[in-house]
């Protein structure tokens, strides 16, 4: 049986997909081309934002065509729409076949083979299994590894708690072992993953003790992690940053709003003032340390002034980069309580302001790169040439420079010469 798999969302639904992927080929499944190709069409959904479930139903009504001209073919949701959403996706696509939750995805293979006419949908916590595999990966020199999954944060605005359950750590030996795993299938560098992946903890082990024991017990050459909680950012995690040479100078912080009063509706238990000293000192520790971040405007009853603190924010702490949002109603999140009062056309209005100001903050952050040399680890061609390769600094940045296939795959010293705002070009420092 030929698969496909289509991935919607975080990096996390990135790494399942890939754990998917190869337990599906231990069991003598084989990846297919396209969704023409495949005997078995899987999404793996988000549910973070309604845009991304508009896409998964947009996908599927694409789809079913393909189930009518070939009824064979299994068509399977699985992830955290599918947790949110299981009955809705049966009604709304009755052609689906399998509707598994984030805890079931990799029941998958038992309910393809089982040949059953009735729509399968299983979105209980407590039945994830996974067992130690190598993930396929788009890239042979990186890859994700996840650490935790869940949340106990409970911010008012996401659903990420009630569709990935409480939060829980895998033991530090499992990912140990699969870390030395994947370096012997050539991984130079990883990303630990997890919801709030400084909330880590496998008995007396925390997660600057987890970095220590990969960093010591492990072959592999860069280390990253995302996504971290401020509230959890500690002044050891801090320090074994700094001092670790296998760590990356980069960390992703979501600040959200620069408001106080909103990041006290939204759950989040820090004010911009303790953000912000976060940010001076994980600056004054590494200087060179890249700093991104998550923001939302228009919450419920945000106002032009606490826009504007939004965008104060952005100027003070100058991040690298953003992923940037207009709030958007999650059905059974707190927030989805709150009289959505801010006009549509006013959250389009602020988010076209914010995403202009971090273009001009990113474009002078990265001039700021300009006439120093970075560690690159080179994983590929640019998608316009063959004669340009792209890799990624230290600090998260992609960095386009001239040369050959050789040196794919290896660790690079290149020298920035120009910036825009999104990509650093440069050139070999001999």
């Amino acid at each position: 049986m030929k698969y496909k798999i289509i991935t919607f969302g975080c990096q996390m639904n990135l790494a399942d997909s890939g754990l998917l992927a190869s337990y599906l080929n231990g069991r003598g499944y084989q990846p297919a081309e396209s969704e023409d190709d495949a005997d078995l069409i899987v999404l793996n959904t988000c549910s973070v934002r309604e845009k991304a479930e508009t896409r998964v139903f947009g996908r599927l009504s694409e789809l079913a065509g393909l189930k009518r001209e070939d009824s064979r073919k299994k068509i399977a949701v699985v992830g955290c729409m599918a947790q949110r959403l299981g009955e809705r996706i049966v009604r709304d696509a009755p052609y689906v076949d399998i509707v598994l939750g984030t805890d079931r995805i990799f029941d998958l293979p038992r309910y393809v083979e089982n040949g059953s006419d009735i729509p399968a949908i299983h979105t209980e916590f407590g039945y994830e299994d996974i067992e130690e595999l190598v993930p396929v990966r788009d890239n042979k020199y990186s890859a994700f590894v996840t650490i935790s999954r869940g949340c106990n944060n409970y911010c008012s605005y996401c659903v990420v708690p009630y569709v990935r359950g409480e939060e829980r750590s895998y033991p530090v030996s499992k990912i140990v072992s699969q870390i030395n795993a994947l370096v012997g299938d050539g991984v130079l560098e990883i990303t630990f993953l997890g919801q709030n992946v400084n909330s880590f903890r496998d008995g007396d082990a925390d997660f600057p003790d987890l970095l220590d024991r990969i960093a010591r017990e492990t072959d592999i050459r860069r280390i990253r992690f995302m996504t971290s909680h401020p509230k959890d950012m500690s002044d050891r995690l801090i320090e074994t940053i700094a001092r670790e040479p296998k760590m990356m100078p980069h960390v992703h912080l979501p600040l959200q709003s620069g408001s106080d009063r909103i990041l006290k509706m939204m759950g989040r238990v820090y004010t911009f003032s303790h953000y912000f000293s976060l940010t001076e000192r994980l600056r004054a520790a590494v200087p060179d340390i890249s700093l991104t971040t998550d923001l939302i405007v228009g919450f419920p009853s945000e106002t032009d002034e606490e826009y504007r603190m939004t965008l104060d924010a952005v100027r003070a702490v100058m991040f690298d980069s953003a992923f940037m949002f207009r709030y958007s109603v999650r059905e059974g999140t707190a927030a989805a309580k709150f009289d959505d009062d801010v006009p549509e056309k006013d959250k389009i209005a602020r988010l076209v302001g914010l995403i202009n100001l971090q273009k001009d903050v990113a474009f002078e952050k990265n001039q700021s790169e300009v006439g120093k040399i970075r560690s690159v680890l080179v994983d590929g061609f640019s998608r316009r040439s063959n004669n340009i390769l792209k890799g990624k600094t230290g600090g998260n940045k992609t960095i386009l420079f001239d040369g050959h296939e050789e040196l794919i795959g290896t660790i690079q010293k290149i020298r920035v010469t120009s910036a825009d705002s999104w990509t650093l070009h440069g050139e070999r420092a001999e």
